[in-house]
């Protein structure tokens, strides 16, 4: 299974639907939003998608987030960290390089740790969890906008520049 990871929208739909149809075009199902959506509109883009989503220090109306992605997919989901399994694969999610991710990958639960915040893509080998953050696609720019794929059936992690 292909996992599709963006981060960092911050509105900039023109870019979020290049990554769509990226996503689209690699045969992505699932979608892992590591936060700052911002907006509702946003998230009614991904409405194809099974969405695992958590928040970002720009997501101020959470309440409205979470409500368009149930409404978009019962299935989908919004929380401040997430930690689960997707094809029998330990992952965690959560916006803030800093905070939890050191905690997470701490004892080495995780095959992987997805993240955002920093707008910078990374892709780095801690305690035997490959920790990664696709870079931006709105915000702040500190380097080209992109995102990640991650094949969970070959632990191939491709990043993909999208759009300015």
């Amino acid at each position: 299974m292909k996992l599709g990871i963006l981060s960092d929208t911050h509105n900039h739909t023109q870019n979020l639907q290049r990554a769509i149809t990226f996503f689209r075009n690699r045969t992505v199902t699932t979608l892992i939003h590591c936060g700052d959506m911002t907006s509702p509109t946003t998230a009614e883009l991904l409405k194809d998608f099974h969405v695992i989503a958590v928040t970002g220090n720009m997501d101020m109306n959470t309440g409205r987030l979470e409500a368009t992605l149930k409404m978009l997919n019962p299935e989908n989901s919004l929380s401040a960290t997430f930690t689960g399994e997707i094809e029998g694969v330990a992952i965690a999610a959560t916006h803030s390089h800093r905070g939890n991710v050191p905690d997470l990958a701490a004892n080495g639960r995780f095959a992987y740790i997805f993240h955002g915040h920093t707008h910078r893509h990374r892709d780095e080998q801690v305690n035997g969890t490959r920790i990664i953050n696709p870079g931006a696609l709105g915000g702040t720019r500190h380097e080209p906008r992109s995102i990640c794929i991650v094949d969970l059936a070959t632990n191939r992690v491709e990043f993909i520049q999208i759009g300015d």
